[in-house]
């Protein structure tokens, strides 16, 4: 009896151990983030500004995948089928959450399926214009459409992106009639506006403030919650719509597959955080408007998700779009 009670007492602590040893073992070979977005947008830049840290580190390669398609969908749903075993990760975003939220019946869930391991950034998104046209506030863009009712329009990389839900909000909010236009990537919103194809847009700044510090865009607006540190005379959006729904923040962070051991997502939370707390990572990331944002643990990087679902709900009810 008393053998069976000391068997019973050891193995938690055994497994305990085992699964300590597995941490310490992991990886044992290459790793794999894959990136929802087109090479070159502002979240692959983010997230390659990362890898070298991040294999020196973990100590095995880290590998970024770009699987660009469906405002993030197809990555989300072939990482969600990969193993669940640490090797493959996925850049998760609030944009995953709200192409669930478009499309209830998509083939994953932003919150079952996968297993949170840390947010990594935070970055509003910019309201920009060609730096040829006469607007110089968001006060001139409203007036123009007010004055053109249906004539202007605004770009995105996809609908239910954030670019989408910021312009949709905009529009909403001061009353306009303007057209969304849909691109097939973020990448693609410098361009149409440079080409005049597009009015306005809300990229994220990762991909707007390069083109704006060119001098090819000019800034109107942040959808942040306070200016951007860079740009101290550009107003952010709420202070010019008096609406809390306008302060809107694109987040990316690292999920893996749901029921991956606590092993391995230990191992990527304690690396990612140690990378992001670096002042050359900050520095990288404030350059291009971004903000590091590591999580605390893997289960305040999911309650933050949880909490984020509700709120980009109310916001997709707000602009009126009801599904793709």
């Amino acid at each position: 009896m008393q053998r069976r009670q000391f068997l019973a007492s050891a193995l938690p602590i055994a497994l305990a151990a085992a699964g300590a040893r597995a941490a310490d073992a992991f990886p044992a070979r290459s790793v794999r983030i894959v990136v929802a977005y087109a090479a070159g947008g502002g979240p692959d830049v983010l997230v390659r500004q990362l890898g070298p840290r991040l294999t020196e580190l973990l100590g095995q390669p880290v590998i970024i995948e770009n699987k660009v398609g469906a405002a993030g969908v197809l990555a989300a749903q072939y990482v969600a089928q990969q193993p669940a075993d640490g090797y493959n990760l996925l850049m998760g975003s609030n944009t995953h959450l709200i192409q669930k939220i478009l499309q209830p019946e998509l083939k994953y869930d932003p919150i079952a399926d996968f297993a949170p391991v840390s947010n990594m950034a935070a970055s509003p998104t910019v309201m920009v214009v060609r730096a040829d046209r006469p607007w110089h506030k968001v006060e001139d863009v409203i007036h123009a459409a007010q004055a053109a009712p249906g004539k202007l329009n605004y770009s995105s990389g996809g609908i239910g992106t954030a670019a989408h839900l910021a312009g949709a909000t905009l529009v909403s909010l001061a009353g306009l009639k303007a057209q969304h236009i849909p691109l097939k990537g973020s990448v693609e919103i410098a361009a149409s506006l440079l080409r005049g194809d597009t009015d306005f847009a809300f990229p994220v700044a990762g991909t707007g403030i390069p083109q704006v510090k060119g001098g090819k865009l000019r800034m109107l607006a942040t959808t942040g919650a306070a200016r951007l540190k860079d740009f101290p005379e550009v107003p952010t959006l709420k202070e010019v719509l008096k609406n809390e729904l306008a302060v809107q923040e694109s987040w990316f962070g690292l999920w893996a597959p749901a029921r991956t051991p606590a092993g391995p997502i230990a191992r990527w939370h304690d690396v990612l955080v140690r990378v992001l707390a670096e002042p050359a990572t900050r520095a990288q990331f404030e350059a291009t408007g971004n903000t590091a944002t590591p999580s605390e643990s893997p289960q305040a990087f999911a309650a933050f998700i949880r909490a984020e679902n509700r709120k980009w709900a109310d916001i997709i009810k707000l602009a009126g779009i009801t599904g793709i």
